[in-house]
Formats: C-alpha cells, sequence, structure tokens
C-alpha cells in the first residue's frame, strides 16, 4: 500500500508518517516547509517539499497514484485567519480543491481529510455531536467548513471517497508554540524560558484537549473504515486553560505567575466534542488521559532540549 501525506512534515503529519511507516505502507510526504520541519520527517518517507496548491502538487499525486491521500497541510492559526483570510482561503480551500482536483484524475481511493472544532464558533453547548450547527467565529474555522463542503461535493459528482476527520485540540511533541490547540506547547516554551504565563481571557475557557498519538490511530483507522462519514476526533473531555497550566507547573515543578490578557478576537470559550461516532464507526477509542498525554509530550520537550544543549556543548 502506498499513500501520500500532505503536511507531513508539520506536528500531526510527521507523527502519522512514522505511524504509517512503522506499519510496512509506502509514504510519500508534500509539504513546503511553511512551518513543517524537514529532520521530522522519517527517513524511509519519500520528501516532496512543494506547494499544495501548485500544478507540481497536483503531478506528483498523478505520477504516484496512491491508494490514499491523509491531506493534513493547511493554515491552522485562528489569529492569522482574520488578520489575512485570503491566504487562509487559498491554502484552506483552494489547496484543498488542487488536492481533490488530482486525486479525482489519479482515482484515489480514500481522501482523509483534516478538519477542525472550529468549524462549530461558540455553540455554548456541553458537549457538541456532529450534527450540531456550524457557525465558524474565525476564518480558519469557515475555510475548513467549505472544503468540508467541497470534499462532499466531490464525492456527489465524481465518487470520490472520502472520510472527515474533526479534531478536537490537538497538542503533543514536535508542536510549535502557536495555532489551534497550541496552548499546552505554549505553556511548556515559556516554563523553559522562565518568565510569567499569559492567558487569554480568564482563563476558564475549556478545551477537549486530545494527544496527538491518539489522532493519529484515528487517521489510521480512517483507512478502513468511516466512508463518506464526518467524524470527530476527541476525548469528549473538557479541561480549562488554568487546569492545564496547573498540571503542566505540577509535572515539571515549576511555579509561575499569571498574567491575564483580554480575550483574542474569534477564540471560543467552550469546546467539547463527543466521541461516540468515532467509536462506533472507526473502531477507535482515545489511549491517552489528559495527564497521561502531558507527562509524555513533558518528557519528550526534556529530552529535546537536553540532546540540543548537548550539541551545543560540543
Amino acid at each position: 500500500m502506498k499513500v501520500i501525506v500532505t503536511g507531513g512534515a508539520g506536528f500531526i503529519g510527521s507523527h502519522l508518517v512514522d505511524e504509517l511507516i512503522s506499519k510496512g505502507i509506502k509514504v510519500h510526504v508534500l509539504d513546503n516547509l511553511s512551518s513543517g520541519k524537514i529532520e521530522q520527517v522519517n527517513p524511509q518517507a519519500n520528501m516532496y517539499v512543494v506547494d499544495i496548491c501548485s500544478e507540481d502538487a497536483k503531478n506528483i499525486i498523478s505520477y504516484i497514484r496512491p491508494d490514499a491521500v491523509f491531506h493534513l497541510a493547511a493554515q491552522v492559526d485562528v489569529e492569522k485567519s482574520l488578520q489575512n483570510p485570503s491566504h487562509d482561503a487559498d491554502v484552506n480551500i483552494i489547496g484543498t480543491i488542487n488536492m481533490l482536483e488530482a486525486c479525482q484524475k489519479a482515482k484515489v481511493k480514500k481522501f482523509i481529510f483534516a478538519s477542525t472544532s472550529a468549524v462549530y464558533g461558540n455553540l455554548n453547548k456541553g458537549i457538541i455531536s456532529e450534527d450540531e450547527e456550524t457557525v465558524p467565529s474565525s476564518y480558519y474555522g469557515l475555510s475548513k467548513l467549505t472544503a468540508e463542503s467541497y470534499i462532499r461535493l466531490f464525492y456527489e459528482l465524481y465518487r470520490q471517497n472520502y472520510t472527515i476527520l474533526r479534531y478536537a485540540n490537538v497538542y503533543g511533541p514536535r508542536q510549535l508554540p502557536k495555532g489551534e490547540g497550541g496552548v499546552v506547547s505554549v505553556f511548556f516554551d515559556r516554563i523553559n524560558k522562565g518568565g510569567s504565563i499569559s492567558i487569554h481571557g480568564d482563563g476558564k475557557q475549556t478545551r477537549d484537549f486530545i494527544y496527538v498519538h491518539d489522532v493519529v490511530n484515528a487517521n489510521i483507522a480512517a483507512l478502513d473504515y468511516g466512508a463518506q462519514e464526518t467524524i470527530q476526533i476527541s476525548t469528549s473531555q473538557s479541561t480549562s486553560i488554568n487546569e492545564i497550566l496547573s498540571l503542566i507547573t505540577e509535572i515539571n515543578g515549576i511555579q509561575v505567575t499569571k498574567e491575564f490578557t483580554p480575550p483574542r478576537e474569534g477564540d471560543i470559550k467552550h469546546s467539547c466534542l463527543s466521541n461516540k461516532k468515532a467509536q462506533d464507526i472507526l473502531k477507535w477509542s482515545p489511549m491517552y488521559s489528559i495527564e497521561a498525554g502531558l507527562k509524555e509530550t513533558y518528557f519528550h520537550q526534556t529530552s529535546a532540549l537536553d540532546g540540543h544543549e548537548e550539541e551545543t556543548n560540543d
């Protein structure tokens, strides 16, 4: 079996590439390295430095003719989407259409798309199902929702099989301290550097934090299950930003000063996604608790820092 992972040099994509290769699957990576890092790409993967909006990217898919495409490449920063909505739309909408056209022509058997809880906006519900109204409060959420609509229409017109996975807030090793769900990485980064922690709003806003390896396993399950389905990948557990900071300081033993700043435009107050459909259809359940995921993230971060210090000392 051979697959393509767009955004395979990024946070979630690089972990997915590693797991696919460990299962004996031939992996090709498409990434323009705007946020991904070449050193994160598994050496056994075939790497193409290319933009998903380009004709070159379409030609690569036509040449490889993969069995499946995992489309993870995206603009994922809510603030950037508000500052530059046209760029956000170019990457998340036009880029997705470009990949869909290539997949349809190359007769790709499955298109697996990384979407987001941001499509719901501020619903103010205790737990959200896939059937809830979608009212994005950021251009990022809107562009991802629009891409979903194109994917569904490509199936109606061309029978291009797909699974749409709406992620909760993903965290874990290799995450940059920015973007959607990046608060965990931001907190670890600030604590490692010393100084106070800035919290947007009152810190009581909640998220459904899911560990990256659980998200990877959901993507792999989508190879066999979930045809023409939109499925949430989550823990179905709410955790406040203040609780996350408390857990992180408990793990690394460093107390920090908190500074509260005004809420950011486009931010969502509460978000928690039901994972019942994922359990039923994908035969998938999250394996990591928030405590276990944070501890593993901390272990990887400290290991990476120790390795960097040894290189510097050498």
